[in-house]
Order: structure tokens, then C-alpha cells, then sequence
């Protein structure tokens, strides 16, 4: 499985992806889901990948290979006018991998599904923020809904729709997305560390801050353990029920 949140600050973007799959409790690896394509004062995008693991390698290599060839002769995210149609290139191609599938008798609704989100800058817009479904279609962050997530979302997402606030700092909304990140891997093996992530600030059109979170970052075992606390504290705090009387 996989969890991966994308969020649209007043400040930029945040990405953060885990990096475990699983093909059953005794075959567990480590891959990266995020890839970002940058040219320096011209564009940022980058990608997270939910699902089958073929799937959204294939996405990738093909959007790899199509940035690296000339222009004239393949479009590239390299070379789309808007995050729009990056978002639009890369459904298209989510569908082209999920239909050379179903030629051979699997569909998208199957194991060969995934899910992605892309997001960015491309010069003279605002930064944007996409979710892709494996159909093809895609929505779009916005202030009724600033952030995304995919993969074994529901752990994580309460602590997102309560303490979420678009006017956060980085270092605020990565306090955020690491207590959403431990929640969920305390709540599902599936889903585990390290974590990559990536701060994107709004109008540098320069590859942000980027790194990866380890189990035994002391940073994260700080967050871990201070919010389990709190939560201890903040339940002993409230009245006890009261148990009517037979």
C-alpha cells in the first residue's frame, strides 16, 4: 500500500510520499514514489504514485523518456504551456499504461489501477495542484479542497482536516504531514518509512527543499512519541462518562 499528501500552502507546495509496497507480508521493499521534473527558472512538476507498482513505474519511465527527447518530436511536461495540460499529458498516459493491460484481458478497475498527484509551477501561473483516478480524469486543489491524498488515506486525514491551515510555514505543515505519516504507519504496516518530501516555495521556479525521513529520524521519533502523549493527556482531560444507574 502507499500514503502520499499533497498540499497547496499560500507559501508553495508540499509533497510527502512513504516508500514501502507489499506483495504480501513476506515480500516487502522500499521504492521511491515521487519524481519531480525541474528546468531552472522555467518549470517544477512533480509526480506521487498510489497502486500497482508496474503500473506507476511504467507512468514515469515513459514521462521520463518523452522529457529527455526533442521537443518537435514528442510532447514532454518539459515542454506543456500550463500545469493543466501536465496534469492532462500525464492521465493520458496513465490510461495509455492501464490500456496496453486491458489488451491482454486486465482493466483499470483491477490490480493495474493507480492513482496519482502532480503538481507545480510552469512560469507566468500560480503553482497548481492535480489528483489523477485511473480512469483518466483529474480534479483540481482549491480553497474547499487544499490538499490531497492517496493510497491508505483515512488514517492520516483527521488530523489534516482539523489542524490544516493554507497560511501555515513549511516547517509547520511538515510537523502536520508527520503526524499524519505516524498515525497511519501505527495504524497499517503497509504503509512505512522512510519518507521523501518535497517544499516547493511559490514563484522560484527552482527545485525546493527535498530529503528523507528515516524511522529513527530523532526529529520524527520526537513528533511520534509527543503526539501520542498529548493525545494520552488530552483524553485524561476530559469528564469521565457517567454510567446511569440499572
Amino acid at each position: 500500500m502507499t500514503y502520499c499528501v499533497g498540499m497547496v500552502l499560500d507559501k508553495g507546495l508540499v509533497f510527502m510520499s512513504d516508500t514501502r509496497t507489499n506483495a504480501g507480508l513476506d515480500n516487502i521493499s522500499t521504492f521511491r514514489k515521487m519524481t519531480t521534473w525541474a528546468a531552472p527558472g522555467d518549470r517544477v512538476i512533480t509526480l506521487m504514485a498510489a497502486g500497482n507498482l508496474a503500473t506507476t513505474q511504467a507512468v514515469v519511465s515513459l514521462l521520463d523518456e518523452r522529457s529527455k527527447s526533442p521537443e518537435d518530436r514528442v510532447p514532454s511536461l518539459l515542454g506543456v504551456p500550463s500545469m493543466f495540460q501536465a496534469a492532462r499529458m500525464v492521465a493520458e498516459t496513465l490510461r495509455e499504461v492501464i490500456d496496453r493491460h486491458a489488451q491482454t484481458g486486465m482493466r483499470a478497475d483491477s490490480t493495474f489501477n493507480a492513482t496519482l498527484i502532480i503538481g507545480g509551477q510552469i512560469a507566468g501561473s500560480d503553482p497548481r495542484l492535480f489528483l489523477i483516478y485511473p480512469e483518466g480524469n483529474f480534479i483540481e486543489a482549491g480553497d474547499d479542497t487544499p490538499f490531497f491524498q492517496i493510497g491508505e488515506t483515512k488514517y492520516g486525514r483527521p488530523i489534516l482536516v482539523r489542524a490544516f491551515d493554507k497560511s501555515m510555514s513549511f516547517e509547520a505543515a511538515m510537523k502536520l504531514l508527520l503526524v499524519s505519516f505516524d498515525s497511519t504507519l501505527k495504524a497499517n504496516l503497509t504503509v512505512g518509512a522512510p519518507m521523501d518530501f518535497h517544499l516547493y516555495e511559490a514563484g522560484s521556479l527552482e527545485k525546493g527543499a527535498t530529503g528523507r525521513i528515516e524511522q529513527d529520524d530523532p526529529y520524527f521519533q520526537h513528533i511520534s512519541q509527543g503526539w501520542g502523549d498529548a493525545l494520552k493527556d488530552a483524553l485524561d482531560s476530559l469528564p469521565e462518562f457517567e454510567v446511569p444507574k440499572a
